[in-house]
């Protein structure tokens, strides 16, 4: 992990886990039943498969529209819907242990920060402004975007994020907690660090082919702090 934090002179960080638990308050189990029960209401049920309905991702339900209805206004509707739901749960997300911190002490040591999650770019920057964080990404927060098809495990985001900050992929560092975070970042030749708030989140970081993974943010930040 010292050997990861060294070299990086850009840190690419996932926004809901390593930042904060976004759907802390408001579930995103509840907020993906209700984008089902949306298509159900339009008459859409078929849409999905029963293991589509019955996922407690929002964004399984957004992706697998999106596949069969690429570009369409359905798609576009059901996205906006998705960060709206996001938005409100921005008021009530919980900050993850020591990132505030650990985000602060990056900057102070002259390192570069970037967003890079499958949630909207808008989502990120309201939680941001509230917790007084924006300075530290601005203007580098690449979300989710109409083309679904680029949602992470594509690597589409932290290649944006690289090309505006003028990185090469080897002297990043992607700070993630999920399989799709990991692969994203092995398709863009970033180093990755895992953060797993639990024993089921490690399990499938290191399933994924995960290394070097956390349970803390607080090791990260010792690991800064005296190097």
């Amino acid at each position: 992990m010292r050997e990861l934090i060294t070299r990086a002179r850009v840190v690419l960080w996932d926004f809901d886990g390593p930042i904060c638990r976004l759907f802390a308050g408001h579930s995103a189990e509840g907020v993906a039943d209700g984008l089902v029960e949306w298509l159900e209401g339009r008459g859409l049920h078929g849409l999905l498969t029963e293991s589509e309905r019955e996922s407690l991702d929002p964004h399984v339900v957004l992706r697998a529209v999106d596949r069969r209805h690429p570009g369409s206004d359905l798609v576009t509707e059901l996205e906006e819907r998705l960060t709206q739901e996001e938005l409100k749960a921005t008021t009530t997300a919980m900050p993850t242990a020591w990132a505030d911190p650990l985000i602060r002490t990056l900057v102070a040591l002259n390192l570069r920060l970037a967003i890079t999650t499958n949630n909207s770019p808008q989502v990120a920057s309201a939680y941001l402004a509230g917790r007084g964080l924006t300075s530290c990404f601005a203007p580098h927060i690449y979300g989710r975007t109409q083309e679904l098809r680029h949602l992470k495990p594509d690597p589409h985001c932290l290649n944006r994020a690289l090309r505006a900050v003028g990185s090469a992929p080897d002297t990043a560092l992607m700070i993630g907690d999920t399989p799709s975070d990991f692969l994203a970042a092995r398709e863009a030749g970033v180093p990755f660090l895992g953060y797993a708030r639990n024993e089921r989140k490690e399990k499938m970081l290191r399933g994924a082919g995960a290394t070097t993974v956390v349970n803390s943010l607080e090791t990260v930040l010792t690991a800064v702090r005296h190097p």
